[in-house]
């Protein structure tokens, strides 16, 4: 296993042992499923934010939730991998909540991420963050460039019987 992914569990010993240096945490999450240059332009954005990426993976079961019963398209712990495989990235940590909001108070980042295609106002965690000196920072997203886009574009030139066939 790669020790960029980083149980649940272990979370608050690395937090204190971060807090031990003079370390600047930066917290993001998402579900991160076809991973695209999006997703590396915004993670790269994101770790320029501090020392120390710490990246939220929606688990299978939360992505369903979120995103409808035909997604995830990537398993949680491949999405994971591949995400631990960035050099901007520091760690990695799955979630099943719908929301990153308890994984947030237990992390309690010096910053944290999210695209601007997020309200400030609606970024789930910014008022926990700011309530302690934290900073939120919106990433600007790439035009046209998505999982859901991606998808689309597939099923529009590859037909809707080689999605459902999971091809």
């Amino acid at each position: 296993m790669n020790t960029k992914i980083i149980p649940r569990a272990k979370i608050p010993s690395l937090i204190r042992s971060l807090r031990q240096q003079p370390v600047r945490i930066v917290f993001t999450n998402g579900c991160f499923d076809l991973l695209h240059a999006g997703h590396v332009r915004y993670l790269e954005e994101a770790a320029g934010q501090g020392d120390y990426l710490l990246v939220g993976v929606n688990s299978d079961r939360s992505v369903r939730r979120i995103k409808g019963p035909a997604r995830p398209l990537i398993a949680e712990k491949q999405r994971a991998e591949v995400l631990a495989a960035l050099a901007c990235v520091s760690g990695v940590v799955l979630f099943s909540e719908p929301d990153p909001y308890r994984l947030i108070e237990l992390i309690r980042p010096d910053v944290l991420v999210k695209g601007a295609d997020w309200a400030a106002e609606q970024i789930i965690g910014a008022d926990l963050v700011r309530s302690y000196g934290g900073k939120v920072h919106r990433v600007d997203l790439v035009p046209k460039i998505s999982t859901s886009e991606i998808i689309r574009r597939i099923v529009e030139r590859y037909g809707r019987s080689a999605s459902e066939k999971g091809e």
